[in-house]
């Protein structure tokens, strides 16, 4: 289940990505050729948060977002498994943050629209933020779990 979620969520992060390249050069072509593409910008920066927020979630996932690296590579046994566990309990309780105050602000700004396409609602854009947090806080609880079974002599998950 980890992994298909990492896959969708990398197939999310880039066709956002291409969504925001996209609207970029449609951007400078329409410039270049004095034409007013006015919704470009919108869908450039839009795309472009979707792209950066799953792109975090994954790297969580793969433990690339949040680390001491120095004291990683420096400990083993039990003290590298405690460190695990300490950062994953902190980025599961960031993630969980994030969840919770990610439904906040969906809830506050969903009806908003965008000024450059009225019919489309900054809920689409805002939504990315829970998203993130529940698929980090899945990710950092997974992590967490194999953290303390390694801790716990069951196994290793470092």
């Amino acid at each position: 289940m980890i992994r298909a979620l990492e896959k969708i969520q990398m197939t999310i992060g880039v066709i956002s990505l291409s969504i925001f390249l996209a609207a970029i050069l449609i951007q400078i072509a329409s410039r270049h050729l004095g034409i007013a593409i006015i919704w470009t910008e919108e869908v450039a920066k839009y795309s472009f948060i979707w792209s950066v927020f799953m792109g975090a979630a994954v790297m969580v996932n793969r433990r690339e977002h949040f680390s001491f690296d120095f004291l990683s590579q420096k400990l083993e046994g039990k003290s590298k498994a405690t460190l695990m566990t300490v950062i994953d309990s902190i980025v599961l309780l960031f993630s969980i943050a994030l969840l919770y105050y990610g439904i906040v602000a969906v809830q506050n700004f969903w009806n908003y629209n965008w000024a450059s396409i009225p019919s489309m609602k900054m809920g689409y854009v805002w939504i990315s933020i829970p998203i993130m947090g529940a698929s980090m806080a899945l990710y950092s609880a997974n992590h967490l779990a194999g953290s303390v079974r390694s801790l716990l002599g069951r196994g290793a998950n470092t």
